[in-house]
Order: structure tokens, then C-alpha cells, then sequence
């Protein structure tokens, strides 16, 4: 999704700096007209905001803080945008570890998956203080067309894309259920499809999953890691809130035989072909 971010940013005349420890995702956006930053590199006084675009809560604390951290380069009155999908003591922890320097943070995971996020359409979920939101609506309304702005403290959005994909983890693995069934049963499974999302058992994951599925194509848009590592933190979120519903932690539990099934890198409507036996 940061490349996504990165080629939506520059279609629309934005400058974008790009840093990855893979030098050939930097190549490909400079060939597109982004500039490779350097990650020891200072950063420029006119920077509008710098975005940690990783997977969990271990590479932002390198991102930020590691040998070669952001914090090394960032002056204060910069701006970090975080869009991973992590606890929300750990957006907390680095909301203050950065403040500390005079750096503020931007709470923003993201959902849609690359495709919305180049076209601009995906789910921005916002937490900040609202001198910050207001100093950064040019770049955020850039980013997406679903900008949500949910409240001034850091770690609530992150809390808002648990309860989020922890819906989507088990909208997913029931819709990978149902098709599995109805696999069993011998019917049409397009046309299976076909009914439920014209009818009360749609759900926009379940559909965008199973249509792959049915043709047997689990080239991983988004890994089965990942919802494995949501629903994993949305329980342990619960968890610490006294909260304990019923249908979580069987989602969850999918998607981790899932990985111990040997589809951990495939993309997540694997799941399918864990239940269906395929």
C-alpha cells in the first residue's frame, strides 16, 4: 500500500521522497518520478510530513528509532505519519518518544488494499491532535478520498482498524465457509457468489476473496500473515479492554492453521482452500 500511496502522491504533482532497504522498490519509484532519499539523509526544512509505511510494530521501532531512525534526521515541528497496523500502546509509545523531540504523529492506518490506495480511495483512519489535522488536510485529503477523522489522541485509530479488520478476518473466514459448503454441496459456486452479494450474506472482503479463490488464484495481494498478525492484535486489544466475544478468536484461529498449513505468504483468500480441503 506505500507504493500505492507513493504513485496516487505523484500523479498528483506531489514531490515524493522514497527510502526502502530494498533498492530495487527505490529504483522503480524513481523511474516514476519519485527522488530516493537517503536514510541517513537530513530532512529537508520544507518536508510536509514523513510516512512509515511497514508491517508491524518491530520494524517502526527500527523505522524511527533503529541505528539509521528517522529520529537521527527529523528536526522538530516535523510530522510523522504512522500507517501501520499495530497495537495502540505501541502508537502511544512512539506518539511520546517522538513528541519528546518536538516531532509530531500521526496515528493513520489505512484499508483497501494497493489498488485504492494509487487510486486515492482507500480508508484513512486519523488520529491526531487537530492543529496537526488542520496542518496536514492537503496531504491527507491527497492520500484518500475517506478520510476519517476519529479523535485527538494517537492510538485511537490504530484501535479503530482493530475492531475493523477483526469484522474483516471473520467476514473473510465466513465467507470462506460458505463457499466451502456449498462446494460440498455440489452447487454452482459463481453462481453461489453471485446470489450472496446481492443478498444479505455480502460482505465487500468476502466477495473481493472468494471470486479469487473460485479460479484458484492466490498470487498474495495481501498476505495470510496479515490478517493472522490483525486478528491476533485485535484479540489481544479485547483482551485488555475485559472484552471476549465468540466469533474472533475462531477467525483468528483460521488464519493461523492457515499459516501452519503451509499458505502463510499466499494471498489471505487461502482460506478457502484450507476449509474447502482443496
Amino acid at each position: 500500500m506505500g507504493g500505492g500511496m507513493a504513485a496516487n502522491l505523484l500523479s498528483k504533482g506531489w514531490n515524493v521522497l522514497v527510502s526502502d532497504l530494498d533498492a530495487k522498490k527505490v529504483d522503480k519509484w524513481v523511474s516514476k518520478g519519485a527522488v530516493a532519499q537517503l536514510i541517513h539523509a537530513q530532512a529537508a526544512p520544507d518536508l510536509v510530513a514523513t510516512i512509515v509505511c511497514v508491517v508491524d510494530a518491530v520494524q517502526t521501532e527500527d523505522v524511527l528509532f533503529g541505528e539509521h531512525g528517522l529520529v537521527h534526521s527529523l528536526q522538530a515541528g516535523q510530522t510523522v505519519m504512522l500507517c501501520p497496523t499495530i497495537l495502540p500502546q505501541d502508537v502511544e509509545s512512539f506518539a511520546s518518544r517522538l513528541a519528546e523531540r518536538g516531532i509530531d504523529t500521526i496515528d493513520a492506518p489505512m484499508s483497501g488494499g494497493p489498488a485504492r490506495a494509487s487510486g486515492g480511495t482507500m480508508s484513512l483512519l486519523v488520529a491526531c491532535p487537530q492543529a496537526v489535522f488542520a496542518q496536514q488536510a492537503d496531504l491527507l485529503n491527497a492520500l484518500s478520498s475517506k478520510v476519517f477523522n476519529i479523535s485527538e489522541k494517537p492510538g485511537d485509530a490504530a484501535r479503530t482498524k482493530l475492531v475493523n479488520n477483526l469484522l474483516a478476518g471473520i467476514n473473510l473466514v465466513g465467507a470462506a465457509e460458505a463457499l466451502a459448503l456449498a462446494e460440498r454441496l455440489g452447487l454452482n459456486m459463481e453462481k453461489t457468489l453471485s446470489v450472496i452479494e446481492q443478498s444479505s450474506g455480502q460482505s465487500w472482503i468476502g466477495s473481493d476473496r472468494m471470486h479469487r479463490a473460485i479460479v484458484g488464484d492466490y498470487q498474495p495481494r495481501a498476505h495470510v500473515t496479515l490478517l493472522e498478525k490483525d486478528t491476533r492484535l485485535a484479540l489481544e486489544c479485547a483482551r485488555a479492554a475485559g472484552f471476549e466475544g465468540p466469533l474472533g478468536a475462531a477467525a483468528s484461529q483460521v488464519f493461523a492453521q492457515a499459516h501452519v498449513a503451509g499458505f502463510a505468504q499466499q494471498d489471505d483468500a487461502a482460506v478457502f482452500k484450507l476449509l474447502s480441503g482443496r
